[in-house]
């Protein structure tokens, strides 16, 4: 009998396991239950993001999946709290972890975009909104392709000076829209050996001036940026379920998370 191909699903799974295993222990403690590994929690985790789907729905489908079960070695099915606690432990330094090791696996050339975009809170409610006193009904997201996520309420060149400081040693030119069009960015870029090419705002013929005189065949690369704010939307949604700030910002670190383990397979 002729061996079956690996699918783009498995070869994520198996991916997503190896680098779970590189980032965290088997377990959280040693007074843990033991029943399943962080390793398998994360990669759940994972496909859920993957898959659009919910947790139900997922441990649903994976009971006619015995070759993703057997990837990570899962003998039986969690529940959906299981998994719904296993997010709410695992702390934002972990998917920080493994945020950066997602980005050695992708090829880099140096030339890194900078853009924001905005998420929906999608049960943010009116009556809860005017209940809790909420007047922000978006979440900013400032992403540098392909490396990090922030999410903030910012402006974009308030965001800008900490992804430069964070990560000097992966960025060699850094492409920017007139929000980033800050002296203080162009500074502190600089003093990184960072080369950045950001527009002026043009108020004045001088700033027009610099603007034409950009690399256009460089600069149109910011493209790839706005390429991957759509992507992450089209794919995992354009929104995020929790209502607590902190679940929000995993959430989306968790989708950058899975669309740098979807290009590298």
């Amino acid at each position: 009998m002729q061996t079956l191909l690996k699918s783009r699903l498995l070869r994520f799974v198996e991916e997503a396991f190896q680098l779970a295993q590189r980032a965290v222990a088997r377990y959280s403690s040693k007074f843990s239950k033991q029943r399943y590994t962080l390793h398998q929690h994360i990669v759940l985790l994972c496909l859920k993001v993957r898959k659009n789907t919910t947790y139900r729905t997922l441990l649903d489908e994976l009971i006619e999946m015995p070759r993703i079960r057997n990837a990570i070695n899962l003998t039986e099915l969690p529940s959906p709290s299981t998994l719904c606690k296993a997010f709410d432990r695992l702390d934002m330094a972990v998917w920080r972890v493994l945020l950066n090791l997602s980005v050695s696996l992708l090829p880099t050339n140096g030339v890194a975009g900078i853009d924001a975009s905005g998420y929906d809170r999608s049960h943010a409610s009116k009556h809860y909104t005017k209940r809790a006193k909420l007047t922000i009904q978006q979440l900013k997201v400032t992403l540098l392709v392909d490396s990090k996520v922030n999410a903030t309420r910012k402006h974009d060149s308030q965001i800008a000076p900490s992804l430069i400081k964070r990560n000097p040693e992966t960025i060699d030119i850094l492409l920017g829209d007139k929000g980033y069009d800050d002296q203080k960015i162009r500074r502190l870029a600089r003093r990184h050996e960072i080369r950045p090419l950001i527009k002026h705002r043009e108020f004045t013929p001088l700033h027009k001036a610099w603007n034409a005189r950009l690399d256009a065949d460089l600069y149109g690369q910011r493209s790839q940026s706005e390429t991957v704010n759509s992507t992450l939307k089209r794919k995992y949604g354009a929104f995020v379920r929790s209502r607590r700030w902190w679940k929000q910002f995993r959430e989306l670190a968790l989708a950058c998370l899975v669309h740098n383990l979807d290009q590298a397979i």
